[in-house]
């Protein structure tokens, strides 16, 4: 076998004009998992994929994704994305080795403090998660206060995309860009290497509202009252694999959230098909096989996984605003994946959702709570009452940002 250059692995073809998809073929050899990886790359860079087939013989993988921005999105760039799905990719020299059981663990990305004191104003943390998701820098964890003289520390945990914010330069774009954005607001801005340890996001026991909104939410998912979700497994139509038949409503990674399923329960896809029509629908077929190359025929197993796949097609994130005394909390969260990494550009679409409604953030943070045999990441954002009171608004926060985290704004 010959050595592959880059676009042999990776190829990324735009579309003739505006409005097409544009393509992007995977070529490597496989490994379980792989589509998940390249489906939470697309949707950390603002993608929807429109359309996808894969294949692989145990040994190499083929897959082809049509792609198209999402609205509200910043400009792709197209190299990076093209070098971050190089990187999840297997090297040739692994396709003789791919039957091992092990893994080679991937070198974790140093972890940076950027440490941002403001003059508060509407909107403000989200021009921040804004300026970093542009500069690929990718939050692990937030501490956000406002302080009764109206200025504001914002502590980002963040981890880089293009390893370099060891250099100067590096660091200097980042603090010149956040002022850009910031102005005259921009107190000061510290970039500091620290222990990785202290941007992991600190687990802490489940609280009793958050086991109840957990339960509450995935109890209303599993009942399946959706009649526009589907999802079967036939072991009648192929001699060796298990077929799983997926109808159901698009929303923002569906994909991804379908592939991560999958390489949680570790079952490999061998051949599947995947498409979004109109943007509203979406259907998928595939061929799966457990991690011993055989079908599931274990009837608990199936039901096990059809359970859990309805779960996650139905309510990927939860969202519930909660009332403290007198102040309103915003909770998101969502299912961390065994590999210990969470939802892509949540943070994100959460501060957008709130500065489109014009409310402002009193303090934010992150942790990670097991509810049950799940790890989940928690969003707590805690809501600034401009005095009009938050009461008969809840409804229309829980509304909005649900919308926005799940595409159909």
């Amino acid at each position: 076998m010959g050595i592959q250059s880059d676009d042999d692995v990776v190829l990324i073809r735009n579309g003739h004009k505006e409005g097409d998809p544009t393509v992007i073929t995977v070529n490597c050899p496989d490994k379980t998992g792989l589509g998940c990886d390249v489906c939470r790359l697309i949707l950390q860079f603002g993608l929807s994929i429109t359309r996808g087939d894969f294949s692989t013989d145990g040994k190499w993988c083929y897959l082809v994704l049509w792609v198209v921005p999402r609205p509200h999105n910043r400009p792709i760039r197209w190299s990076n994305l093209k070098k971050l799905l190089l990187s999840v990719c297997p090297s040739c020299s692994s396709a003789a080795s791919l039957y091992l059981p092990q893994e080679v663990p991937a070198r974790p990305s140093e972890v940076y403090l950027l440490k941002l004191c403001s003059f508060d104003r509407r909107g403000l943390l989200h021009d921040v998660t804004e300026a970093l998701c542009e500069l690929e820098l990718t939050i692990r964890k937030v501490k956000v206060s406002t302080t009764p003289d109206g200025s504001v520390m914002d502590l980002f945990f963040v981890t880089d995309t293009r390893e370099q914010l060891h250099t100067e330069k590096r660091r200097a774009e980042t603090c010149e860009r956040l002022r850009s954005v910031l102005g005259g607001s921009m107190i000061s801005c510290e970039l500091e290497l620290v222990d990785p340890e202290m941007g992991s996001c600190q687990q802490a026991s489940s609280s009793s509202d958050l086991a109840s909104l957990f339960t509450e939410q995935t109890t209303h998912g599993n009942q399946n009252s959706d009649p526009n979700v589907s999802v079967t497994i036939d072991n009648s139509l192929s001699p060796s694999h298990t077929v799983v038949q997926i109808l159901s409503c698009d929303h923002k990674g569906l994909l991804y959230d379908v592939m991560r399923t999958l390489k949680d329960y570790n079952i490999q896809v061998c051949y599947g098909r995947f498409t979004s029509k109109d943007n509203s629908n979406c259907e998928g077929e595939l061929f799966i096989v457990q991690a011993d190359g055989k079908k599931i025929i274990d009837t608990e197993k199936q039901r096990a996984l059809c359970s859990r796949l309805r779960t996650e097609l139905l309510h990927p994130l939860q969202v519930k605003v909660v009332s403290r005394g007198p102040d309103t909390e915003l909770l998101v969260a969502n299912v961390v994946e065994l590999g210990g990494r969470g939802r892509p550009l949540v943070f994100y679409d959460i501060t957008l959702a709130l500065k489109n409604l014009k409310i402002c953030i009193f303090l934010a943070e992150i942790a990670r709570h097991m509810i049950g045999n799940r790890e989940w990441e928690v969003y707590r954002i805690l809501l600034l009452d401009d005095g009009h009171g938050l009461f008969g608004v809840r409804n229309k926060i829980e509304e909005e940002v649900r919308k926005m985290l799940m595409g159909r704004d």
